[in-house]
């Protein structure tokens, strides 16, 4: 089912939600931020809530009841913690939606609603997660309460994934470049705002120490200047990703008290690969996270390639009992 039948067919049995809450952990937690800030940004009354699973589980949210939807999200559907955060909602009467790769997965079997994703296919594939959570978002929205950027939102989700298969198609040149000049580092701090702002935290965790074992240190770059500025050197390395929207000024900023004091910085802007020749500038800063993550998938492969450490390599994840 696609996002919008599915949010028609909750609205018919559950006309009075009033909270819409986004469940999951590390990188699938990331990835459900665009939708949960285009709420916060849109919505006059329903609510919103974020968790990673775990909390969710050990200190669930009172108002979570017949009056939610929960939207739990896990890439192979088995992640321990996100699978009983759905089965909890679904025992305090919460509509759940699962998004997963796997319709046979534990987590599309807690979900009264599933929606299954691609990942391998393409680098737009990999993005079809946080997509159609975002348009879940927007069509709870519009369905309950109203929204005047609907369409353009609709815009947005067809036509993204040609602005993510366009940027990663001439990107290799400076993602080679990004791996010779950042292989040998030992510490790598990650930046961004708005929408973006998850997707800095999961290439620190997720990209650098999981996948990597580089240490690693994010950021909003809003909160930069309330402590974090303070190990701003020469030759201190950074990763800014840039938005398309309200927030840019932010990272503006940033960048240019990195460039004062001469940090090793790779900037990621969104403005560089034509963000708004693919969807319309109103919802820009809705859709930069998808377009950047696009880029930094690449940027990543290439240090691991750089590194002789694949992407795939683990030490502890899934090789023991935790």
């Amino acid at each position: 089912m696609q996002p919008k039948e599915i949010i028609e067919n909750i609205k018919k049995t559950h006309p009075n939600i009033q909270t819409l809450y986004f469940v999951g952990c590390g990188a699938s937690s990331s990835e459900l931020y665009p939708a949960e800030y285009f709420m916060r940004a849109n919505a006059h009354k329903l609510r919103t809530g974020y968790f990673t699973a775990n909390e969710f589980n050990y200190a669930p949210p009172a108002a979570c009841d017949d009056t939610a939807i929960v939207i739990a999200c896990s890439l192979g559907g088995n992640t321990p913690e996100t699978v009983a955060a759905a089965k909890l909602a679904r025992e305090k009467g919460a509509v759940v939606i699962s998004i997963t790769h796997d319709a046979a997965s534990p987590l599309a079997a807690n979900g009264d609603y599933v929606i299954v994703h691609g990942f391998e296919k393409s680098y737009a594939a990999k993005l079809e997660k946080m997509n159609n959570v975002l348009m879940l978002a927007v069509e709870v929205l519009n369905q309950y309460e109203g929204c005047e950027l609907y369409e353009d939102m609709v815009n947005g989700y067809l036509h993204i994934y040609d602005a993510i298969e366009n940027a990663v198609s001439y990107v290799l040149p400076s993602a080679k470049q990004f791996a010779e000049d950042y292989k040998d580092e030992s510490i790598i701090y990650v930046m961004s705002s708005g929408a973006t702002e998850r997707v800095a935290y999961s290439t620190s965790i997720c990209l650098l120490l999981e996948m990597q074992w580089v240490n690693s240190g994010f950021c909003n770059d809003g909160e930069f200047f309330h402590g974090p500025f303070e190990i701003v050197d020469k030759n201190v390395p950074y990763l800014l990703l840039m938005n398309d929207g309200r927030t840019r000024a932010m990272d503006s900023r940033a960048l240019d008290f990195l460039n004062r004091f001469d940090a090793k910085t790779t900037v990621i802007d969104a403005k560089d690969f034509g963000l708004s020749n693919y969807v319309p500038a109103s919802v820009a800063e809705y859709f930069s996270p998808m377009l950047i993550t696009g880029v930094v998938r690449v940027y990543f492969e290439q240090l691991a390639i750089a590194r002789n450490h694949p992407l795939s390599q683990r030490r502890y994840m899934w090789k023991l009992e935790y």
